[in-house]
C-alpha cells in the first residue's frame, strides 16, 4: 500500500479543495492521526444516519453500538484499505451495512409499523421522499406553507422504510441518501447487479404504495 502523508495530500490537492477521503485514509494508515480526525468529522453524521435508518426503531437501542463498531473496524482495517478496490466512502458504508445487517439477522426482526419523527428530522426525510419516491425536484426549495406537508410526509416515509425488508431498505438508503450506483452496491456487497436492481424496484413499489395518500395529495400516481 502506498504511503501518503496528510501534508503530501494537501500539496496534491488545490488550496481550496478538501483533501479526498482516500488520501486521508492512506495518510492515517501511515500514522497521521489528524487525517482520521478529519475523516470522522466529515462522515460522522452520514454514517450514523445510515445505521440508524437501516436498523429501524426496533433496534434503535443498538444503533450507537453498531456505529462505534463501524469506526473500530475502520481503524483496525486501516492497513488493508486500498482505493484501487473501492473508494473510502464505499468501503466504510459497506462495513456499516454489513454490521447493521448482521444485527438485524440475529434479532429476528419482525416487520411492524412505527410512526416516528426521529427527533424532528421529518423535514429532512421529506426531501428524501421527494428525491427517492417521487423522483422530483418539487421539494428542493419548499415554501413556508409547504413545510408542514413535507415534515408529515417525511415522518410517514421513515415509518414506511421501517416496514421494508432489510435488504430493500438498505439498497434504497445507499442509493438515495448516499449516492451509491447499482454497480457500486453490486461490487461492494458482493450481490448480483440484477439482484440489487430488483431490491430497488420492489422497495420503491412498496414505498409508493405506503406513501399513496401523499402522492395523491401531490397529484401523482403511485
Amino acid at each position: 500500500m502506498p504511503s501518503v502523508s496528510l501534508d503530501n495530500a494537501d500539496t496534491a490537492a488545490s488550496n481550496d479543495a478538501p483533501v479526498p477521503d482516500d488520501h486521508l485514509m492512506l495518510a492515517y494508515a501511515s500514522g497521521d492521526r489528524a487525517a482520521f480526525d478529519t475523516l470522522y468529522a466529515r462522515h460522522e453524521s452520514g454514517l450514523y444516519r445510515f445505521v440508524r435508518r437501516l436498523m429501524g426503531v426496533r433496534l434503535s437501542s443498538e444503533v450507537d453500538e453498531v456505529f462505534q463498531e463501524t469506526w473500530e473496524r475502520i481503524i483496525k482495517a486501516r492497513a488493508s484499505f486500498s482505493p484501487e478496490r473501492a473508494s473510502w466512502r464505499t468501503w466504510a458504508f459497506t462495513i456499516a451495512h454489513n454490521l447493521a445487517m448482521d444485527r438485524l439477522r440475529l434479532s429476528g426482526r419482525e416487520v411492524s409499523f412505527y410512526a416516528h419523527d426521529e427527533d424532528g428530522d421529518g423535514l429532512e426525510a421529506g426531501m428524501l421522499f421527494s428525491r427517492g419516491v417521487l423522483r422530483s425536484e418539487a421539494a428542493s426549495h419548499p415554501s413556508t406553507e409547504d413545510i408542514a406537508f413535507w415534515r408529515a410526509a417525511g415522518r410517514r416515509l421513515l415509518a414506511c422504510l421501517d416496514e421494508l425488508p432489510d435488504e430493500q431498505r438498505a439498497a434504497f438508503l445507499l442509493q438515495q441518501e448516499e449516492g451509491f450506483t447499482i454497480e457500486a452496491m453490486s461490487l461492494s456487497l458482493d450481490v448480483g447487479f440484477e439482484t440489487v436492481r430488483s431490491r430497488l424496484r420492489y422497495g420503491l413499489q412498496k414505498l409508493r404504495a405506503c406513501m399513496e395518500r401523499y402522492l395523491t395529495a401531490l397529484g401523482r400516481t403511485a
